[in-house]
């Protein structure tokens, strides 16, 4: 494909609210491939983990027996990692999720996470996970959100989270070590101060080229041998305001990618890098194009890469460096 094809294939006015008859048109246009398999990557030791992970929140909002058959349809196309926390939809992600796994989890990588910076009240948040989504461990344990080098000092330091993760390893309950951050100097000094096995992070193209954010965090997870696990392929700017938000997805608070080509670029970018498995948006609608568009993945090559890059000139990252 010629450049100008290209950038006008993949260019979408900043006036688009994405409505549920939009999203329907795009998953009628992916329906050959609805149920081809989603291929696995190496997550650490022998683990593989399917190159699209099933977020807590698009359970949010369901009827139990809605998100029974949403997961149950996922883990028949291959999905096999499951990520929530305790605040996705003050509880509802967990107790939905945990009766929906019920009988797949042997068969599942499940990730949960903690707002708590604190060992006691990590802890506490552990057990209480562990009851609501009724399972004796987490293949994945997680510092949620991480925000601020003062919270670095607390989970590194005495009576710190991470002494409440290093026992629950120790006693089975779990399996591998890791955070989600969205502050990129955050995340370099965790992985410089502790061996996590993974983190969890945004690789956006829009980020990558407009917000020069991402970059240190692969080079140095790839020196650490740290598994990167990545957030927000699929978004593409701020909302301009709360009231299009509102109207466009409430599941997203920044805009999801609204055009086919360009989430299919925008998610080969993010699975080209040095990622194991991306995490897509949380709407039910978008999250099962994720899964036919990675069903359909192939590397970007490096023209495809360059120029993808280059047609985000004058867009909005919603993370800078």
């Amino acid at each position: 494909m010629k450049r100008r094809s290209f950038l006008k294939a993949v260019s979408v006015s900043a006036a688009t609210v994405m409505s549920s008859n939009y999203w329907d048109t795009v998953q009628a246009a992916l329906a050959e491939d609805k149920d081809k398999p989603i291929p696995r990557r190496l997550y650490k030791d022998g683990d593989k983990l399917s190159i699209v992970g099933f977020g807590g929140i698009v359970v949010v909002g369901q009827q139990q027996a809605d998100a029974n058959q949403e997961v149950a349809r996922a883990i028949d196309r291959g999905v096999n990692y499951f990520d929530v926390a305790p605040s996705y939809g003050n509880g509802e992600a967990e107790q939905k999720l945990g009766v929906a796994l019920k009988p797949y989890r042997k068969g599942v990588f499940l990730a949960c996470k903690t707002q708590q910076r604190g060992a006691a009240g990590a802890r506490t948040e552990l057990e209480n996970s562990l009851k609501v989504l009724g399972t004796d461990h987490f293949d994945l344990y997680q510092l949620h959100a991480m925000s601020k080098m003062e919270d670095v000092d607390t989970v590194l330091g005495p009576k710190g989270a991470m002494e409440t993760f290093s026992k629950a390893r120790d006693e089975g309950k779990i399996r591998y070590l890791g955070f989600s951050a969205h502050n990129e100097d955050v995340a370099l000094r965790l992985i410089e101060e502790f061996p996590f096995d993974s983190v969890l992070f945004p690789i956006n193209y829009v980020c990558f080229a407009q917000g020069n954010f991402g970059p240190r965090l692969l080079r140095k997870a790839k020196q650490k041998n740290v598994t990167c696990l990545a957030l927000k392929a699929l978004a593409y700017t701020p909302w301009a305001n709360r009231d299009q938000r509102k109207a466009g997805n409430p599941k997203c608070w920044y805009r999801p990618i609204s055009d086919l080509q360009r989430a299919r670029l925008a998610l080969r970018f993010t699975l080209s890098e040095n990622v194991t498995a991306a995490i897509p948006p949380g709407d039910e609608k978008i999250y099962r194009i994720a899964e036919t568009l990675a069903a359909q993945f192939t590397p970007l090559s490096p023209d495809e890469r360059e120029t993808l890059l280059d047609s985000s000139k004058g867009l909005d990252p919603i993370f800078k460096a």
